[in-house]
């Protein structure tokens, strides 16, 4: 498992990370199995959120319920969690009331005294950034968060966050899969005339990170699309999987790790965020930080997926 130290901060991550959105209606021996075979894998990076179960924090309650963490165990992991989606509704609330609170219900859920990294979930139009700045510092005095981000955040909307915030923003988690890859296809084919992929959908959001040292976390890695399914031997992307196939025989994986390789590949030294609970699938995915993509084969996957490589 390849690690990097993340930018802004003293936390060696790997560069696959655990999600544990799905957890809620699983065994204690269940979670275990599933924590127990990401950490052999050299997963020890959780992505956790408030929102995520049945109940607020339901996830987080769920896995410190399950682990019943030692301190020593404890330290050994990197527990990220996220605060800003609010249900019933959904809306959204950036209020420094909420941040606080939810961080400290989350400290509680989560049976830990500090968190090694807290994202805000997705932009909240009505933002007050002098808010957020100011949860981030008393969060950070109080040595409740380590190091924050934040989640599917254009450059313009970090750049109003990073005017006021004092801490560095080291995470941005997006939607990124080979078929679901504006941030990057667009870069590609930029400036053609007549071509779909050309028409911006972001605003340099890979570039602006690189630049930043903001790491790139991708969910939904191996969905088609928002939440329409997987791509993975799916007969409706044929030639994709005709050539994830034939790479994984080449390099002795199976297919799942091929789609992990892919954005690990990229030199943003990018995160790629797993939300399954599948023990096997796990463990497969995690052969995905090691597999060498060259070039020739990064992008005809790109090709395969449906994009335009002028």
């Amino acid at each position: 498992m390849k690690t990097f130290t993340m930018p802004g901060t003293d936390i060696t991550a790997p560069n696959v990370v655990l999600g544990l959105m799905r957890i809620q209606e699983k065994t204690d021996e269940e979670v275990r199995l599933l924590l127990k075979t990401a950490i052999d894998a050299g997963i020890t990076f959780l992505d956790h959120a408030d929102l995520y179960g049945s109940g607020r924090h339901g996830c987080e309650r769920r896995f410190a319920e399950a682990m019943k963490l030692t301190p020593s165990e404890r330290e050994r992991l990197v527990i990220q969690t996220k605060t800003g989606i609010m249900h019933p509704g959904p809306y959204f609330d950036f209020s420094y009331e909420h941040i606080v609170e939810s961080v400290d219900e989350s400290l509680a859920a989560l049976d830990t005294d500090y968190l090694d990294i807290l994202l805000l979930h997705r932009p909240d139009a009505l933002v007050e950034p002098e808010e957020v700045a100011r949860a981030f510092d008393d969060l950070s005095a109080a040595g409740k968060v380590r190091a924050f981000g934040v989640s599917n955040h254009t450059a313009r909307q970090m750049d109003l966050l990073r005017k006021y915030v004092n801490q560095p923003i080291v995470a941005n988690q997006v939607q990124l899969s080979i078929t679901h890859a504006p941030l990057i296809a667009q870069g590609v084919a930029a400036n053609m005339q007549g071509l779909e992929q050309s028409v911006s959908r972001d605003d340099g959001i890979v570039d602006y990170c690189r630049l930043h040292d903001i790491t790139l976390q991708a969910w939904s890695p191996f969905q088609a699309g928002f939440f329409d399914g997987p791509f993975l031997g799916s007969d409706r992307y044929p030639e994709l999987n005709a050539v994830i196939d034939r790479l994984a025989a080449k390099y002795g994986v199976p297919p799942i790790a091929i789609a992990v390789a892919w954005i690990t590949r990229h030199p943003a030294q990018m995160q790629v965020v797993i939300g399954t609970t599948n023990p096997e699938r796990v463990a497969a995915s995690a052969q995905g930080s090691d597999v060498p993509l060259t070039r020739p084969e990064w992008y005809e996957l790109v090709r395969a997926a449906g994009y335009t490589v002028p």
